[in-house]
């Protein structure tokens, strides 16, 4: 509507300056009306450029509206959950039909693209038993990424959906050691995808993405997620362990590969369904590359003053020595109370070895003493067997907080993590405390 104004505003002096001319070159015009004319032409595009400037003020108005909902939303006790916000705002959207701010442009005009991502960076405080070291990192556990999402409707039930999401997450605490305290510079395609997705039929998939087994052991409410999950690694998943001993050198054996949450299949190339949702349960199945393949299924409920969220899947991860991978987790929040509790449990098949574990339980507590946000606290214990080789065992126990200025999409949070590893051949090993501090904003 803007632009139809702009362009009336704009040649309506032109049209008015043609018709002018040709009347001088028939006729001799009574300078009095054309002094008239023009005067009523200033007039309207001046009444033109208010109507303009009106609409914009419309959707400023529109955008503090949404705005306002949201904040009422995350502030009310009954919703501690920061998801139930951005479920309301989504509804509100729709409803009004228009963009929560100025659009993007996209170089076609039949795709609606939305742009976001978010920055998180840390400070690792370690100290692997030959002494203690701080390390900047990007938290592995939910990277800096950029995400482009483009969608079309092409029907009342049928919506064409694009995703290209980019992880840029440079000293990645994943790839962080005590000999490469800076490796650079991370980037992974995470996504590049093209969905078909209809309410009656379900949603497919085809290109870079998760898997349907992805997720599924860390279906987590709590709210400490972003440094606090069954993926317990993925905050410091570098750092080595080291002998005990006299020179304490250190070993080949990093945190990621003695503690694993059996993920599923992970994020690959892949052809993915998901069936439309039934009493709250959705069913997904994937066929990715390197002949890969998996089945899960996902459950999500709310009722009787608990939310409840839940996963399972089993998969082919076609690894030579591997058979099956099997793993499942469940969490349930007290609406009222903000307690809740996460469960969290994976085993991968070995064909010469005894089969790969991991068993993850955490309490946690979301609480609301300020109006900038939600307090969330969290307590996990991990317990691993044969892992990184059959016979090892090991244990993890940490804690966290964070906390969210919610007007701010921002989230800081502090964590510290004890690991302890045993191995099967007898030789000791020190232990790895880890404790760090990070902030996490999203746009």
């Amino acid at each position: 509507m803007p632009r139809l104004l702009s362009f009336f505003a704009t040649t309506a002096p032109l049209l008015a300056i043609t018709q002018l001319s040709a009347m001088a070159q028939s006729t001799v015009v009574d300078p009095q009306l054309i002094h008239q004319m023009q005067e009523t032409l200033r007039q309207q595009q001046e009444q033109l450029k208010q109507q303009a400037e009106q609409i914009k003020q419309q959707y400023l108005k529109l955008d503090a509206l949404q705005q306002q909902i949201k904040v009422i939303i995350t502030k009310s006790p009954s919703h501690p959950v920061k998801k139930t916000a951005k479920d309301i705002e989504k509804t509100v959207n729709l409803a009004l039909q228009l963009p929560k701010t100025v659009p993007v442009t996209s170089g076609n005009d039949k795709i609606r693209l939305s742009i976001s991502g978010q920055l998180d960076r840390a400070l690792n405080i370690a100290d692997d038993g030959g002494g203690t070291r701080l390390y900047h990192v990007d938290n592995n556990a939910s990277n800096s990424r950029i995400r482009f999402v483009g969608t079309a409707r092409i029907s009342d039930d049928l919506q064409l959906g694009t995703r290209i999401e980019l992880a840029i997450s440079p000293d990645n605490s994943g790839y962080v050691s005590q000999t490469d305290q800076a490796p650079g510079d991370h980037f992974n395609q995470r996504w590049a995808e093209i969905s078909l997705q209809s309410k009656t039929l379900g949603k497919l998939s085809l290109g870079k993405g998760d898997t349907a087994s992805k997720g599924t052991a860390f279906q987590d409410i709590s709210l400490t997620d972003l440094v606090q999950y069954s993926g317990i690694h993925d905050i410091a998943g570098g750092m080595m362990f080291r002998k005990k001993g006299d020179s304490n050198p250190l070993t080949t054996i990093r945190l990621r590969d003695a503690f694993k949450n059996m993920d599923g299949l992970g994020r690959h190339s892949r052809l993915r369904y998901d069936s439309p949702s039934l009493f709250g349960f959705t069913l997904a199945g994937s066929l990715a590359s390197n002949q890969r393949s998996d089945l899960a299924l996902y459950w999500g409920a709310e009722g009787y003053g608990f939310r409840t969220v839940g996963g399972a899947a089993v998969g082919h991860p076609h690894i030579n020595g591997s058979g099956l991978l099997y793993d499942g987790s469940l969490s349930l929040l007290h609406v009222a109370s903000g307690l809740n509790l996460t469960v969290s449990g994976g085993m991968q098949e070995q064909d010469l070895a005894k089969e790969a574990t991991n068993l993850y339980t955490k309490l946690g507590w979301i609480a609301r003493f300020t109006s900038l946000g939600y307090t969330a606290f969290g307590i996990d214990y991990t317990n691993s067997a044969n892992t990184p080789a059959s016979g090892d065992r090991g244990y993890s126990i940490g804690g966290a907080i964070v906390q969210a200025f919610e007007n701010y999409a921002t989230e800081l949070y502090l964590q510290h993590r004890l690991y302890s590893l045993k191995l099967a051949s007898g030789v000791p090993l020190e232990d790895i405390q880890v404790s760090t501090v990070g902030v996490r904003v999203k746009f």
